[in-house]
């Protein structure tokens, strides 16, 4: 996988291709290209921040003799009126980099804020919150880090790092045992390792499963990792105490996932599991807000 700045870099030069295109018509007809000036950022809300290294990115392609200087660190608190970055140069690359950069920092501290939210209301450290594949198309790599700076944990990036096993796959396969089968079967084989030049013990598998007699397929299979999808917290304690009377489930992982939010998080957080999966983490979260503004004097 390409370095971290390396992937935020392609995200910002694909966002700016989206918004600017071949020019900023406006900005090219009013501000002349001498001009210069200071702008801040300043939070209108309040939460956890992220995205400022991709604010940096944004204005630096757009211009690189602009100077951006981050006021404050991913991850840390903001309240309305926090300024939380400082931006000087051509008034007509800042205006043109503006909503850019300031998307970024809003869709991002947005789940950040939720993540974080979700950590305090679970109230538990021994349980995990995680994201899931519910992300923005071209997007996922940096809702992800927002997760992460908010406190979260990231589950597989995509289809390529990590075998979970759900309820279609199950169907198709006929039952929960003939698709763990399955899947044992293609790692062991050499179109696997042809195909993903990777070494099958570094494949985690994951099982979803809806009931206890899946549940028991399962761990019957030696799974180290279960998904308990859309149970009730009675039903997660329940399914919970089987694993561990399971003569396979002492070490098992537990992850829950469905319908959670930050009213139930802490009820589930109870019930004994290891991991909870959250997809409202980037799919729902409400944006975080900032504005620009140019300073007269700076």
């Amino acid at each position: 996988m390409p370095s971290r700045e390396k992937i935020l870099q392609q995200q910002v030069t694909a966002a700016l291709l989206e918004d600017v295109g071949v020019g900023d018509i406006t900005s090219l007809a009013i501000v002349d290209d001498e001009t210069t000036g200071v702008a801040e950022i300043v939070a209108k809300s309040d939460g956890v921040i992220c995205g400022l290294p991709l604010c940096g990115y944004d204005f630096l392609k757009v211009d690189p003799d602009t100077e951006f200087k981050a006021l404050v660190h991913d991850g840390e608190p903001f309240s309305p009126g926090d300024r939380v970055a400082l931006i000087m140069g051509r008034l007509r690359s800042l205006l043109t980099g503006e909503r850019t950069a300031l998307n970024f920092l809003a869709h991002l501290s947005g789940i950040a804020t939720l993540t974080h939210k979700m950590v305090i209301a679970a109230a538990n450290d021994k349980v995990a919150i995680l994201d899931t594949r519910k992300t923005t198309p071209g997007l996922r790599y940096v809702e992800k880090y927002a997760v992460a700076t908010g406190g979260g944990e990231n589950h597989r990036f995509g289809l390529y790092d990590m075998v979970l096993i759900k309820d279609n796959h199950i169907a198709a396969a006929g039952s929960v045992t003939r698709a763990i089968e399955q899947v044992r079967d293609y790692l062991a084989s050499d179109l696997f390792l042809q195909t993903f030049h990777t070494d099958p013990a570094a494949i985690d598998i994951e099982v979803e499963v809806e009931n206890m007699d899946q549940l028991r397929e399962a761990l019957d299979g030696g799974i180290k990792r279960i998904l308990l999808d859309n149970r009730s917290p009675e039903n997660l304690k329940e399914m919970v105490r089987f694993t561990r009377d399971h003569p396979n489930g002492a070490d098992i992982k537990l992850e829950a996932s469905g319908n959670v939010t930050l009213d139930n998080v802490a009820s589930v957080a109870q019930t004994g599991v290891d991991y909870i999966s959250i997809g409202a983490l980037t799919h729902s979260a409400p944006a975080s807000d900032f504005s620009l503004k140019f300073l007269d004097d700076e």
